[in-house]
């Protein structure tokens, strides 16, 4: 089955809690705090893995996690990390968040953070001062972030053959490769991209090129904006280094059939338009495919498009063909990886350098605090401890958040929310 866009939710593993604990050996007085840090989370990335050629491994499975990190321990003992988690996918998957591109993967080995594990928490020991020598307060684990994912696979093939639905791509497919898709004598016969790798020594014996050739499924009128199936593949050829544009020359009106698809490609990509591009003039087996050649390939040569024309099903110009293929394409060493517009982007983006937040009044009369540091602190502080929610207090007024609330209008026994938790406000301090 083949599977080319899918919904995934990834979630990091929690940093581990740190701990408040005290150093109690004989013969050692008031040994001091020793609580052990807790181990940050996994992480979970997405790898490119050469082998794939769909997204066929999330078909059934949409939900993946990575490991927590352990607790700390007495002694200064850390907790362990948590497992990463890679998962694999193949060359040409765009990853997105909420239709935003975050990363373009293309290359065998490319690997990106899309879910980072949460920091351990500090345990006690970190927080004795010249002035308080027995802390009890230690940090919980950060939660890991988690998020939904769209993975978009636009396939890395060398030659993308396009065309209305019958003009015979796919026999065209099957009689220059191994490939063996579907061939009927009806539209719409290939609802899914087929894959093929040409043998160019049949041109040149010493040519060591194999580039891969790609069957995209019919495209109709109106295909760019939804219409038929092929629009559902039209990214497939966005990373293609040569069209070769299928036309059945036995149809009703070939230079129509021909205007449709350059018009399809032109509102899905402009840029296509400007990709290098072979037409193919199919089905000259029939009689009234040789009335129109000379006609078309008259239009073609006006319009500078280099033009072969053959029959898939009985062979005639596949030699030709492969020779205009093999010419339009790069050495081996340019072959061998991906061209320049698919060579792959990630974006960063440093959300974890914010340290701003803002105020706002909700709905129901409740205050929410947004802020990435301020939320971070709150997933980390234990209000059953009273020490830790004297110190979340302590760092309220520092950051300058009390006032901003206080500005805001809040008033005695008003809900706070910052992140998931909500809190109660009280002038002399949190509940």
């Amino acid at each position: 089955m083949f599977l080319d866009r899918t919904r995934i939710h990834v979630r990091a593993g929690d940093g581990g809690d740190g701990v408040a604990s005290f150093r109690r050996e004989a013969h050692v007085p008031r040994g001091g705090p020793d609580g052990g840090d807790g181990g940050r989370g996994g992480s979970v990335y997405l790898r490119v893995e050469p082998g794939q050629t769909t997204l066929a491994d999330f078909r059934f499975h949409h939900h993946f996690g990575a490991g927590n990190g352990g607790s700390g321990a007495g002694s200064r003992r850390h907790g362990r990390a948590g497992a990463d988690l890679e998962l694999a996918v193949p060359p040409g998957t765009g990853v997105l968040v909420e239709e935003a591109l975050i990363a373009d993967l293309v290359a065998g080995g490319q690997r990106v953070l899309v879910a980072r594990g949460g920091r351990g928490g500090l345990g006690n020991v970190h927080f004795a001062t010249a002035t308080h020598r027995t802390p009890r307060h230690a940090q919980k684990g950060e939660p890991g972030e988690e998020r939904w994912l769209t993975l978009e696979l636009r396939l890395i093939a060398d030659v993308g053959l396009v065309g209305l639905p019958n003009a015979g791509k796919s026999t065209l497919l099957e009689a220059l490769t191994a490939a063996h898709p579907k061939i009927a004598p009806y539209p719409f016969t290939t609802l899914e991209p087929n894959l093929g790798v040409l043998d160019l020594t049949a041109v040149e014996p010493d040519d060591e090129r194999r580039p891969t050739i790609a069957d995209v499924p019919g495209l109709i009128e109106g295909a760019s904006g939804g219409a038929g199936l092929g629009h559902a593949f039209l990214r497939h050829i966005e990373r293609t280094r040569l069209l070769g544009h299928v036309v059945d020359l036995s149809a009703a009106d070939p230079e129509r059939d021909f205007q449709v698809i350059r018009e399809e490609l032109r509102l899905h990509d402009p840029g296509l338009l400007e990709r290098p591009c072979l037409i193919i003039a199919n089905k000259l087996d029939l009689p009234a495919a040789a009335e129109a050649l000379g006609a078309f390939a008259a239009a073609r040569a006006r319009d500078g498009l280099p033009l072969v024309a053959v029959s898939a099903t009985q062979g005639e110009g596949l030699p030709a063909l492969l020779a205009a293929i093999a010419a339009c394409l790069p050495d081996a060493a340019a072959l061998a990886h991906p061209p320049e517009e698919a060579a792959g982007v990630v974006v960063h983006r440093p959300e974890a350098a914010d340290r701003g937040f803002a105020v706002e009044r909700e709905t129901d009369g409740a205050y929410r605090v947004r802020g990435r540091r301020i939320e971070r602190l709150v997933a980390q502080t234990d209000f059953e401890n009273e020490e830790s929610a004297v110190r979340f207090q302590r760092d309220l007024e520092r950051s300058g958040i009390d006032r901003a609330l206080r500005r805001a209008g809040v008033t005695a026994g008003d809900a706070v929310r910052i992140g998931p938790r909500e809190l109660v406000w009280d002038p002399e301090g949190w509940g």
